[in-house]
């Protein structure tokens, strides 16, 4: 038997470099066999560093059924996972989301959910003493998720654990944690491979608010210029992700890593009352700024309002 460990459909570099790792501790430290696997196409800061670290990109995994056993990271959305989910044995849980419900496990299981910025934080510290034993490729995915989850140190998420534990793994690998974060998001910010549709998908999670189903996008660049460059085409396929994917409206926020704030596209009356509900704007035009708005999971989600 084989454990699959997998995080959410739309894998950033946390939901890609974590099923690696703990993949990684399973089998080495556990001696318990464990392959990580992809839901969704990752994004190209998490194929950045796969690349970066020579690590095999995990292969894609459509669904699960009754005869699979799982580990979930970075997520307890079942909206975020396979659709037979809960028919798998699923054994574990590591997370740093706010509790989604919906998950149903067929015998009692270890959860860890901690209010972190990045799963991989976690990780290491469940890992005790045999963290050690992590090669370099496993501490260079480690780095990445860290640093990516939390902007490199720039988000409200970071805790002074998320930024001491980056800092050892930097010195440990020898690499300059602005330079390499630099290179991160460089990969981040290049999406002229990306279609407007792959885009809005790309850093997107669904949540229900007040029975309004939404798809909220992220996309987190050092060049805003270049996307916004694409909001005719992103704003005509919002209309087309929210139909294909039985949500009532995709919500994008751009978000500035170096400016440190968001920018909300906004095409329709729905959601500029959202905008001015939740954030306290006046949505008077197809473009909001929210200044200092940077993190889904701590400054959109619990805000939204319709």
């Amino acid at each position: 038997m084989t454990i699959k460990v997998f995080g959410h459909k739309s894998p950033d570099t946390d939901s890609t470099g974590s099923p690696i790792i703990w993949a990684w501790f399973l089998s080495e430290c556990r001696g318990t066999p464990a392959e990580a696997r992809l839901l969704g196409e990752p994004n190209s800061e998490a194929l950045w560093m796969l690349s970066r670290w020579n690590l095999d990109r995990p292969a894609h995994l459509e669904d699960v059924t009754d005869a699979d056993t799982c580990v979930i990271v970075d997520t307890n959305n079942v909206a975020e996972l396979p659709a037979h989910i809960n028919d798998a044995r699923v054994t574990e849980v590591i997370d740093h989301h706010m509790l989604q419900g919906g998950l149903k496990t067929r015998s009692p299981i270890n959860i860890t959910v901690r209010p972190v910025a990045c799963t991989a934080t976690i990780m290491h510290d469940l890992m005790g003493d045999e963290a050690a034993r992590m090669p370099e490729a496993i501490k260079g995915a480690m780095l990445s998720c860290i640093l990516s989850d939390t902007l490199e140190f720039r988000s409200p998420t970071t805790t002074d654990v998320d930024r001491k534990l980056a800092e050892g793994l930097a010195a440990d690998l020898g690499v300059a944690i602005p330079d390499y974060a630099a290179e991160m998001f460089a990969a981040k910010s290049d999406v002229s491979s990306y279609s407007d549709a792959e885009l809005l998908r790309m850093d997107s999670k669904e949540y229900d608010v007040d029975g309004t189903k939404f798809r909220v996008s992220v996309m987190e660049t050092t060049s805003p210029s270049t996307v916004l460059a694409r909001k005719k085409g992103l704003m005509e396929d919002m209309v087309t992700v929210a139909e294909e994917d039985g949500v009532d409206q995709v919500l994008f926020f751009l978000v500035d890593i170096l400016a440190e704030e968001s920018i909300l596209f906004v095409p329709n009356d729905l959601v500029r009352r959202v905008a001015e509900k939740s954030f306290g704007v006046t949505a008077d035009s197809d473009l909001v700024s929210l200044p200092g708005v940077v993190s889904r999971k701590k400054q959109i989600i619990p805000a939204l309002k319709v």
